[in-house]
């Protein structure tokens, strides 16, 4: 979760690409308004996104993307980022940087999905395709910490921390104490056995794109990518999916007890982790992270 470090402004990305991509140069760019907190966005022309980092982390994604989303994609079924250009530091901007192909749709928005159960088997075709992919010499998810593939104990101080710090913020209402056995229960869960699978790792509303009839459309920001947990990409059935899409998400993957009590609980850690960090700077994320809490703790 990266604060801004450099700022990104429109005169910036358009010297950048005066300098780096002169064929580019003349086509109108606008800056593209987006709920994440980790690239600035830009529309470059109709067919093109220019996405920077705001910081340290999100410029070690860009060469995960560069390196792996072209093999990835031919084993997909859903349409992902093609990197069209390799942007380098200049200009001042410290990190290196992308020229995305443009992908069309809208981020679907919990609560309000037209045609949850179709969106559901889609979600579910996407990660069943990802963790079916084999090709050598995969990172590990979201390495070094391995926050997102490895071990729940990983993720256990920090979730607990935030589970004491919410107690501290009565005006958010969080049932803190069913929200550590929901958590207590998944450290319980046995840990995944098999070989580590492949993983988006960061399926989140804001990284994936539907269409006007509500169909999975695309899958963006791999900037998480890696091997691991199979639990990790269970994200959807609580952050977006409503109660019987969630069954049918699950059903089509055939997951098993443990894995889903583990993706269970790493959804929830994540919003309870997310919720105090957001809640005053980032609507989308807090709002995001309250849902998660709700549905986990069957308040919705």
């Amino acid at each position: 979760m990266p604060l801004a470090a450099h700022p990104v402004d429109d005169d910036l990305v358009q010297r950048l690409i005066a300098r780096q991509f002169p064929q580019w140069a003349a086509l109108p760019l606008r800056r593209f308004p987006s709920g994440g907190t980790v690239n600035a966005v830009y529309r470059l022309g109709d067919d093109m996104a220019v996405r920077l980092p705001l910081g340290r982390s999100g410029a070690d994604d860009v060469a995960k993307e560069r390196t792996w989303l072209p093999r990835l994609a031919p084993h997909l079924p859903t349409p992902v980022p093609e990197v069209l250009g390799d942007g380098e530091p200049a200009e001042g901007y410290p990190w290196p940087w992308s020229v995305n192909r443009w992908l069309a749709g809208e981020n679907p928005r919990e609560g309000a999905l037209s045609d949850p159960v179709p969106l559901a088997r889609e979600l579910a075709a996407f990660v069943a395709a990802m963790g079916s992919v084999d090709l050598p010499g995969a990172p590990r998810a979201h390495a070094p910490q391995a926050h997102r593939g490895g071990p729940l104990t990983v993720l256990d101080a920090e979730t607990r921390a935030a589970i004491g710090e919410l107690r501290r913020i009565p005006d958010e209402a969080v049932d803190c104490d069913a929200a550590e056995a929901v958590w207590e229960e998944a450290l319980r869960a046995p840990e995944w056995a098999g070989p580590p699978v492949w993983l988006h790792a960061d399926l989140m509303p804001g990284n994936l794109l539907v269409d006007a009839d509500g169909r999975l459309a695309a899958v963006i920001d791999f900037g998480c990518l890696g091997v691991g947990d199979p639990a990790c990409d269970l994200f959807p059935a609580w952050n977006l999916l409503p109660s019987g899409a969630r069954e049918v998400f699950g059903e089509a993957l055939g997951v098993d007890d443990a894995t889903w009590t583990r993706g269970r609980g790493r959804t929830l850690s994540q919003a309870l982790i997310a919720l105090p960090y957001y809640r005053r700077t980032s609507p989308a994320m807090a709002r995001n992270a309250r849902h998660v809490i709700r549905t986990v703790l069957g308040q919705s």
